[in-house]
Parts: structure tokens; sequence; C-alpha cells
């Protein structure tokens, strides 16, 4: 249950930066909630592998940050891919 909850958590932590971040029309709008929360998740199973109890703060912590810094990574580095990837294609169909 507590894996549920703490994905569902990631995933609004995500949305919520999506709406905080400049350039969100360059992805999708289900693109960071998906990456926050499997991420949440993946990290959750491993650290309940790893030992962690799912009523100590540390997964909770470690879980949500790192669901939430893989989707700001991914807010930050997508635009200016895309941005780059369009002016590509932009300079290779004008000179055709």
């Amino acid at each position: 249950m507590e894996l549920l909850v703490v994905t569902v958590i990631g995933a609004s932590i995500a949305t919520i930066l999506r709406y905080m971040l400049p350039s969100r029309g360059m992805y999708g709008s289900a693109l960071l909630p998906a990456i926050g929360a499997a991420v949440t998740a993946t990290i959750w199973v491993a650290l309940v592998w790893a030992g962690f109890t799912f009523d100590g703060t540390w997964i909770w912590l470690i879980s949500l940050v790192a669901g939430g810094a893989a989707a700001l990574t991914a807010a930050i580095l997508l635009p200016r891919h895309r941005e780059a990837a369009d002016a590509r294609a932009f300079e290779s169909l004008a000179h055709h």
C-alpha cells in the first residue's frame, strides 16, 4: 500500500514542477508525472530491498527527492534538446 501512496505523491510533485517551470509546452503533459512516479517507485523498491522499512523517514525522503530530481532534470534538459533538434531540422529543411 505504501508503494502506491509514495508513487502517487511522486507523480504529484512532478506535476507541480511541470506547472512551475517554463517551457512546459516543449514536452507532453504526462511526461514529468510519469518520470516522477517511475523513479519514485523504483527507488522505493530498491530501498526496501536494501533493508529500509516503510515507516522510516529516510525511505520516504530519498524516494520523493529522487523522483522530484529526475522530473526536474527532465524538465530542464528536454526543452534544450528539443529546441536544438528543431533548429537542426529547420536548417535541414531550409537548405533543401
